[in-house]
This record gives C-alpha cells, structure tokens and sequence, in this order.
C-alpha cells in the first residue's frame, strides 16, 4: 500500500483522510491500530472524536499532524495548513516565561523581533491571559497553562487546529470557561478543529459533528450532526440527550469486544 499527503481534491474539505491504514510493528507482533478510515471535515467545521481507549484517535490526529505516516491510503491537507497540535499536557518549556514560550513558535518563523512582540500580546490577551507575559509556567493555575498552551498553538497561524484531549485534567468548571474560550476564539478565526475526547458530553457540548471510532483497529463506526444552537451549555438537555446516544453507541461497542 502507498501513502501520501497533499491537498484535498475537493473544495470543501480542510482535511480528508481517505482509507488511512497504520500499522506498528511487522510480522506477528504487527498492530494494526486503524483500518481504511476515511473523514472529510470541512473549513470551519469542529469534529469531536470519540472512542474507547485505544482505538486509535490520538493516532489520528498525529498522521493528520505528519508527526508519523500512514501505511496506506491517503491524508490530504489545505495547502495554506500547517496544522497546529495541541496536547493534553500544556508542555509549556519551564525555564522560559508565558510569554516567550508563545513567541517559540514566531521566533522559528523567522518573524521580526517588533512584530512579534505584538503578536505575543495579541495572543495573550486573545486567551485572558493580558498581564500575566512575564510569569514561569510554574506560577499559573492549570487552567492557565492550558490557555498559554492554546495561545502558543494559535501562534502558528494555521487555520487547522488539531486538540488531543487538551481539558481532560483539568476540573469541570475550569473546562466549562475554556469550552468557552474555545468556542469564542473557533468562532472568530474561523478555524478547522479536530477534537480528540474520551469524554462524551464535551463532545456534545462543542463539535458541529461527533465521529465515534470502534475498538482497535480504528473505524468509523458511527457519525451525528449536533444540531443545537450556539452558544451551548453542557448541562443543557439537548446536549445530554445527544451525548446519551452516542454512549450507548460506545457501550455497546465496547461490550462487544469484552473491554
């Protein structure tokens, strides 16, 4: 099988995976971790996916990152997207203060010293966190690391925004203010966001789409449009109605597999 990255064929998808194939491992000890997957997510568009442990999301979203590559099918990407990556874990550098730590990624770009520095605190006021440039890591609260963390992505300028469960440590009112930010900031940029999530109400609570992966090998096993206006809360009926189907779908999956 062959495996290759380019623009996407059609006009209106920002990404589209068309059966992606990645294996670990040769011979008998080979895993095979997703299976012919194929996902269009449109510009602008907010995809939650969501599965059971395992079932190759976060893999996903480093092949679409090209921090490794397919073993078979194809990845196309915007041509003007280098896409941005953001962890669980803030991975803030501790010995560098907020803001340097968001300038990083305008520094590699070459860009000049004066505009970054207004970039920076752009940025910085872009997530709340205006004031707060000369702090350490170590000086924030999670939640704040966590908005330095987004504020470093968003320095990338990309228009394809890819979140490997970014709020899953942290506490649920500190999450609920950042689906806000989230959210806001989506909706200004305009951006294009691939939201890994083993929580479901989150899901729920920010995608236009849910996709739910099977159990190892990864499949798209189901899909749903979260037609609930915007803004959003997560305890709102609608949306607890649209995450009760889709863990259903999950259990159900999961049961079947003996997990």
């Amino acid at each position: 099988m062959t495996s290759s990255v380019t623009a996407p064929e059609s006009a209106t998808a920002a990404v589209a995976l068309s059966g992606v194939t990645k294996v670990y491992g040769r011979g008998e000890a080979a895993v095979l971790a997703l299976d012919g997957l194929s996902l269009d997510v449109a510009p602008g568009e907010f995809v939650c996916l969501v599965g059971a442990s395992g079932c190759g999301k976060s893999t996903l979203l480093n092949l679409v990152a090209g921090l490794d590559r397919p073993s078979g099918g194809r990845i196309a990407i915007d041509r003007d997207a280098n896409p941005g990556l953001m962890f669980q874990e803030p991975a803030l550098f501790p010995w560098l203060s907020v803001a340097a730590n968001v300038e990083m990624p305008l520094k590699l770009r070459g860009v000049p010293r004066a505009e970054r520095r207004r970039r920076v605190a752009e940025l910085l006021e872009t997530v709340h966190l205006g004031g707060f440039g000369r702090r350490q890591p170590h000086e924030l609260s999670g939640g704040m690391r966590q908005r330095a963390a987004l504020a470093r992505t968003l320095a990338l300028d990309t228009p394809v925004l890819l979140m490997d469960e970014p709020f899953g440590a942290l506490d649920a009112m500190t999450r609920d203010l950042l689906h806000d930010e989230l959210e806001r900031i989506w909706s200004q940029r305009r951006l294009t966001v691939l939201f890994v999530t083993h929580n479901v109400r989150e899901a729920a609570r920010l995608a236009d789409r849910i996709v739910l992966l099977s159990s190892r090998p990864g499949r798209i096993i189901y899909e749903t449009r979260v037609a609930v206006s915007r803004p959003r809360r997560i305890d709102a009926p609608e949306v607890a109605a649209i995450a009760a189907e889709v863990t259903d779908r999950l259990r159900t999956e999961v049961g079947r597999h003996g997990q």
